[in-house]
């Protein structure tokens, strides 16, 4: 993630060039929402939580955006598709163990859907034309994917991935992964909640904040303040 050098090259840039780039967060395409998935799971009669993992460059950012959305109730950084024994945060930033840096979002389908928080991905929480890469990381590891748990997911992330590319909703073609959740595994504490506890980090102001205020000012109903 160049945490360390691209924290100092940030840092001598200036407070006020991070202010003006919160304005211009807009993955590769027109501003304003994606539409609502065409196929969509239908909203749960009664609530049991269920969950999606996601993952679109740094988890820090990934986290910090699903931790504000409605109907969501616990966001869980981490690492998928690899192994168990190279499921730490050192060896995952070799770009070597086949992981990508995930989050695993624990939702209640009685008040949002599987479909919307596909939305919210694609809108917002990263840009989803980028391969193994995000921003200023790159590698695998930093690689858009959707890591599904069941059929009914993947059939909702195939199709609203084919809807958004029929409508052309992206300048560039989608490199969104479509893959089997094969096993999720948490990262470190340190990394938990990191933008929450670190939000005046150069790395977050930069890359993080214009992600929730771009959440916020697209999705209302769906933003939930801290």
């Amino acid at each position: 993630m160049l945490r360390i050098s691209a924290s100092r090259i940030i840092g001598a840039v200036g407070i006020a060039v991070a202010a003006a780039l919160l304005l211009y967060f807009v993955p590769s395409r027109a501003a304003g929402p994606l539409p609502l998935p065409k196929i969509d799971m239908p909203p749960a009669a009664a609530k049991g939580i269920q969950t999606a993992v996601f993952a679109g460059g740094c988890f820090w950012g990934m986290e910090g955006v699903f931790e504000h959305v409605k109907g969501v109730t616990r966001v869980v950084s981490g690492f998928a598709g690899g192994s168990a024994t190279t499921a730490h945060y050192e060896q995952v930033s070799t770009g070597t163990t086949g992981h990508a840096e995930s989050v695993r979002i624990s939702y209640d389908p009685t008040r949002i859907s599987y479909g919307q928080l596909l939305q919210v991905f694609f809108s917002v929480a990263h840009d989803p034309t980028e391969l193994n890469r995000q921003g200023p990381d790159t590698g695998t590891q930093y690689r858009s994917a959707i890591f599904y748990a069941n059929s009914e997911q993947k059939r909702v992330a195939d199709a609203y991935i084919g809807q958004l590319q029929a409508a052309h909703a992206f300048a560039r073609p989608i490199v969104t992964e479509v893959t089997p959740l094969k096993g999720f595994y948490e990262a470190e504490a340190y990394h938990q909640h990191y933008l929450a506890l670190h939000p005046d980090e150069p790395y977050i102001v930069i890359n993080d904040l214009p992600k929730i205020a771009n959440l916020k000012r697209e999705f209302p109903g769906l933003y939930v303040r801290d």
